[in-house]
Parts: C-alpha cells; structure tokens; sequence
C-alpha cells in the first residue's frame, strides 16, 4: 500500500499548476491517495489568487482518491501544515508531503515510499527527503541515499509515531537556550538552524519545520536523502513565504527513470555528505549568498 500524499496550497497558483502537473506525471500518482489542504486569505486583497487557487485544486485528477479541504478562515503557515499532517497521520501509519512550490520528478512518489518501507521500524529515522543540493556523489558511496542530522521540508515523508512525538509547544527549549554545549551540538545540521529556532521561539517566525528539526535532534535522529534529488523548489519569489531571496538551492532533477532504489543499511550520518551539508549552510557561504540577494541576484 503506497502512503497518501498530502498537498498543501495558498495563494500561487502559477506554482501550484506547476506542482499538481509534475506530482501527475508521477509513477505512483494513480496507485496513490491525495490529500488536499488550502489555506483562507490573510487579507481580502487575497482572494482573487485563493480562489484562482482552489479552481486549479477542484480540476485536479489522477489520483487513486481525492479528499478536499478548504479553510474558512486563515490558519497560517505553520498551524496549516501541522493540522493537515496530523489529520492525515491519524488515519494512515505514514504520509508523503508536498507544497505548493515544488516540482517532482516522475521517480518521487518511489523513492519515498521505498525509503517509509525501508525504515518503518528505525525510529531513529525521523523523516525522507525528497530534495538534496547537487552533491558529486562519490565512486564509493554505493547507495542511492544519505543521512544527514537535519530535516527537509521540500517533499518529504514520515510515520505516523515519528510525528506524534513530536513536542510542537517545545517544553525542552527554556533548557536548551541556556546550554552552550547543546546548542553546539544542534548546529550540527547546519549553522544555520540555531537562528532559524530562535526566529520562531521568539515570534519572528511561523514555522513548523525547524520545530521539528529540534525534536529530531533531541531523539537523536536522522533523516534520510536522495543522492540525485527528486525535489526542485520553484518558490523563489513575490509570493514565497520564506523564500524571496537568491536562489542558492538549484539543484539537478533527477530524470526519473529509475524506479528502485537502495538504502543505506545502517542508520548512522554519513560522512562525506554530512561535511557538503555543513559547508553550504557554513557562515562564509551564507554571507556569499545573502550578498547576492543584496545584488539583486535571484
């Protein structure tokens, strides 16, 4: 039994005919049940593109089963997402999960569910991702995956007992600003996250996402990566919610053709990819690219 994919959309709906059309073009897509959650406008001047938005999602075909749901009222961002997941995750043990933003490769909806299969009784494996940057895959690493100690939000998957551990209200934060050490050890998926937690901590942010980075590193966990990504983000732009700044995760779509995939065997980080990561989330780097943002540069 394949997972369901749940899609989740708002107000693009140029990026979101895009998505919907890829998501089609997948293997899967027919073998498959889909989940549709939209968002309510913040403000009335949105409503145009809303409704532009839920006639595309009302054409939408190919899927094993439809369910639709459109908010009355807006939600959000963060709450959105974490109220979709959450209902879909109470009536399926694991789910597939797409943005409006995102194009698929045809191979997208296989590698997901190989890689659920593949680490359903590993709870150490908090998530699989569908996107990676375009690492050199290195003559020894003999998998079509990687762990790494940080979680993907672009096309991704988990398990219904992974989500449900998570602490959305983060009792173990108030500690975890206190302690240097910890701190230190959760940049370990990047110099970036311990900003990106403090933003939605402190309310700059509505985020689910780096929420559940941390609760995977407070269990110790992984997720796991594609070495050719199956994911492209195309919300680079007016009307991305985070995303309006230089584009510095292009990477190569994987051209589809192949449909079975192998897994590392052992749950551990693995190396080579681990030290890539880190050096494209490295402070350097991020000041390199934040300077192309300033240059106009997209």
């Amino acid at each position: 039994m394949n997972a369901p994919v749940i899609l989740f959309a708002f107000k693009r709906p140029h990026e979101l005919k895009a998505t919907i059309q890829a998501l089609q073009a997948n293997y899967l897509a027919s073998e498959s049940d889909l989940y549709i959650f939209a968002d309510a406008p913040k403000r009335p001047e949105d409503w145009l593109k809303v409704n532009e938005v839920r006639q595309l999602l009302d054409s939408v075909t190919g899927f094993r089963t439809i369910q639709r749901d459109y908010a009355q009222t807006n939600i959000g961002c963060a709450d959105s997402v974490i109220r979709g997941i959450s209902y879909v995750l109470a009536r399926h043990p694991t789910a597939i999960i797409v943005e409006d933003d995102l194009i698929t490769s045809p191979n997208f909806l296989d590698f997901m569910n190989q890689g659920l299969r593949q680490y359903a009784l590993n709870k150490r494996v908090y998530s699989v991702a569908g996107y990676t940057f375009p690492f050199q895959k290195p003559l020894t690493h003999e998998t079509d995956a990687y762990m790494i100690p940080r979680h993907s939000p672009w096309g991704w998957a988990t398990w219904a007992d992974r989500w449900e551990s998570i602490d959305w209200d983060m009792h173990e934060y108030p500690a975890f600003i206190r302690d240097k050490q910890q701190q230190k050890a959760f940049m370990q998926g990047g110099s970036d996250l311990l900003g990106m937690l403090r933003d939605q901590m402190e309310g700059r942010a509505d985020a689910w996402d780096i929420r559940f980075c941390f609760n995977r590193f407070k269990g110790n966990g992984l997720t796991v990566y594609p070495t050719k990504s199956k994911v492209q983000n195309i919300g680079f732009g007016e009307e991305a919610t985070h995303t309006n700044i230089y584009n510095r995760y292009k990477t190569d779509l994987d051209n589809g053709t192949q449909r079975v995939f192998t897994f590392p065997r052992l749950v551990q980080t693995t190396d080579y990819y681990h030290q890539q990561t880190l050096r494209r989330y490295s402070v350097p780097i991020r000041i390199f690219n934040r300077l192309k943002t300033i240059a106009g540069m997209r």
